[in-house]
């Protein structure tokens, strides 16, 4: 298990695209495709994931037709066209985003994807009334991810138990990071830019080019 990250510490130095040079000697952000991947209700302006999109050069979000009322079908098949079109891309996925990448990759092998940051993976089997929305997407698939892939989680979720999390982690060959009580890692938990989420986006570039060099 990689180190947990404390909610709760001082803000780090400056990591990722805040380090000048630093993505160019790992590899950087700007060597593959990305492809943001929402959750249920998609990700608003303040959102982590609409700060990356703005930010990592050629990143582009996974449009849903819908996104108040989520079929499998249908999501996995518009991250099945993205892919299609941007061969070869980083998938960046919260919440239920990671069921929707666990699933693709289970029907296609992992064509095309070089890897995924996984964050707040929501558990597809939980009760009451978003649980019920989520249900055609259960069960979460377990097979091994054939691509680096990094599992992040919370000790404070109320979306996913940290147990839950580090179990898909284990079962999708992901390396995990317990981040403790830092909710389900969104605006309301205070992740907006969250600078910590790109150093550890770094990290995962840097193992897929030594994974493509290996």
């Amino acid at each position: 298990m990689i180190p947990a990250v404390s909610s709760d510490a001082a803000a780090p130095a400056p990591t990722g695209l805040d380090a000048p040079g630093r993505g160019a000697r790992r590899g950087g952000f700007g060597q593959a495709p990305v492809l943001i991947v929402p959750g249920l209700f998609n990700s608003g302006p303040d959102h982590w994931q609409s700060h990356w999109e703005r930010r990592l050069p050629g990143a582009e979000r996974v449009d849903q037709s819908d996104w108040e009322r989520p079929t499998l079908g249908e999501w996995t098949a518009s991250l099945a066209e993205a892919v299609r079109r941007r061969p070869g891309a980083v998938l960046i996925a919260h919440s239920l985003g990671c069921a929707v990448v666990a699933h693709l990759a289970q029907i296609n092998r992992g064509r095309g994807i070089a890897g995924a940051l996984l964050v707040a993976p929501a558990d597809v089997n939980r009760d009451g009334a978003a649980g019920r929305l989520l249900m055609g997407f259960s069960p979460m698939p377990g097979r091994r991810l054939p691509f680096p892939s990094l599992v992040v989680a919370s000790r404070a979720d109320l979306y996913v138990e940290i147990e839950c999390a580090e179990s898909y982690a284990r079962g999708w060959g992901s390396s995990f990071v317990d981040l403790g009580r830092a909710g389900h890692i969104n605006v309301e938990s205070g992740h907006g830019p969250w600078p910590e989420g790109l150093g550890l986006l770094e990290d995962l570039m840097g193992r897929i080019t030594d994974s493509r060099t290996a």
